[in-house]
């Protein structure tokens, strides 16, 4: 997993939530603790985690790294839970099947919280697995419940962890006194989560784009967690069937099957749920119940194999499997790899506008969210003057900055020299839109522009268009 997230990790570009970590962590900490206030809290512990990171290093590798790291890990710790849960080929098919799993690729390579939560997720699950085990004292139940809850402050919605800790255990019919511990240390888990819950709660319009799911969504999801492709989807369901249906022995108190089976299906069940009345799903806030899926599938690969005398030759026909299933999503690997492969390339926009524009010209950003790009690569927009910003972003405590309105607008359009030019940084898939229509302030914006420059010459990259104007 190590050395699949260190290639290709440089993409050349990051894309706008990147630019958000980017930039964000790279401000004061009484900056981030002010904007966490108004914006963006349900972050704001993987953005303090990542301030003394950047501050060594401020470039698009390193804002990486933490999450190839994480992979690695929570690769690792899946093969260690197969490996406690039923024998050690089963864990090595399990940790290399999610290593090899695009998702799990796409985001090892991001600079955003998911993987770290993943690999969160799989500790907390080793760590019931060791406590039911042991039949341990508090010690490790607050081991447990410490785990739980910093993955949960890194995204909320790791606290469906619990749920589907909880189904385990219950179908385990492990000990009361088990229950009880178990229960004490979600109940802390869950109290140190609840000011985030609350304070994230008033920020609610932050995902306010989010759709309900339908079936699309549900379907999409099983393509990410068994493989996007149809032969790698069909093995792996195929295996996780026969892993249900032919159990394997118990070897401790929890079940292979007890552990996976909820993990893989709880968390993505009840979310799906709650969304159909507030929309909130989405494949990858729910990356960390991946893991279920490699420990379903090595389970039913070893149902089928594990009366074959030669074991060794088993273990190493397992491996080609999976390497197998990584050579056929080959091309999916590549691409994942790719500058655009987020959808949007900033660092493209960015060179277009240092290319082309000049000192003392002027800079106008359609919609707001566009100034993501001169926070991400500020060089490239050195010496430009922003138009429509009142406070910066630090400043006030917000993502993208406190804008002027349409009359202050006018008079810096105004004030500029008869020559003055100004560049455009718009986003191609909202300008013109019906939703960008309905943005009163950004169509004023544009209204005031069009009073008094026209439009000299336009250039499209992927997701943006950087225009020239010139003065009517």
């Amino acid at each position: 997993m190590l050395l699949l997230g260190l290639w290709g990790l440089d993409r050349g570009t990051m894309w706008r939530d990147e630019a958000a970590t980017f930039q964000v962590a790279r401000r004061s900490l009484p900056e981030i603790w002010h904007m966490l206030g108004s914006i963006d809290a349900v972050h704001g512990l993987y953005y303090l985690l990542m301030h003394p990171l950047l501050a060594l290093r401020a470039d698009e590798t390193v804002l990486r790294l933490p999450s190839v790291a994480a992979a690695a890990a929570t690769a690792a710790l899946v093969a260690v839970i197969g490996s406690r849960l039923a024998r050690p080929r089963v864990g090595l098919w399990a940790g290399l099947l999610y290593a090899v799993t695009p998702f799990v690729s796409h985001y090892a390579q991001e600079g955003r919280s998911y993987a770290l939560v993943a690999a969160g997720a799989a500790l907390a699950t080793w760590l019931l697995i060791r406590a039911v085990e042991d039949g341990s004292p508090y010690r490790r139940w607050v081991a447990y419940g410490a785990v739980v809850a910093v993955t949960a402050l890194l995204h909320e919605f790791a606290v469906l962890l619990l749920a589907a800790h909880a189904v385990t255990l219950l179908v385990s019919r492990v000990p009361w006194r088990t229950l009880r511990r178990w229960g004490c240390a979600a109940a802390g888990a869950c109290g140190v989560l609840a000011p985030l819950a609350v304070v994230s709660r008033r920020q609610s319009e932050q995902v306010a784009w989010i759709r309900t799911p339908g079936p699309e969504q549900a379907q999409a999801l099983l393509r990410s967690f068994a493989g996007p492709g149809e032969g790698v989807l069909t093995v792996v369901v195929l295996l996780a069937v026969v892993a249900l249906l032919l159990p394997l022995p118990r070897t401790g108190p929890l079940r292979l099957n007890a552990v996976a089976l909820p993990l893989a299906l709880v968390p993505p069940a009840l979310l799906y749920l709650a969304s159909q009345r507030q929309p909130l799903f989405l494949d990858r806030y729910l990356l960390f119940s991946l893991a279920g899926v490699p420990l379903l599938a090595a389970a039913g690969a070893e149902r089928l194999l594990g009366a074959v005398p030669w074991r060794r030759a088993v273990t190493v026909a397992g491996v080609a499997v999976v390497a197998a299933a990584f050579a056929v999503q080959l091309p999916v690997q590549e691409r994942e790899r790719l500058p655009a492969s987020r959808g949007d390339e900033l660092a493209r926009v960015a060179s277009v506008v240092g290319r082309m524009a000049r000192p003392g010209d002027a800079v106008l950003f359609l919609p707001l969210h566009e100034r993501r790009t001169a926070l991400a690569y500020p060089r490239e927009f050195a010496g430009l003057r922003d138009l429509t910003l009142k406070r910066s972003p630090a400043a006030s405590g917000t993502l993208l900055g406190e804008e002027v309105g349409t009359a202050e607008l006018r008079a810096r359009l105004g004030r500029l020299p008869p020559r003055g030019r100004v560049w455009v940084v718009a986003d191609s898939t909202t300008v013109g839109t019906p939703w960008f229509r309905a943005q009163r302030a950004e169509r004023a914006k544009a209204g005031a522009l069009d009073a008094l420059y026209r439009e000299e010459s336009t250039v499209f990259v992927r997701g943006g268009a950087i225009s020239l104007y010139l003065r009517r």
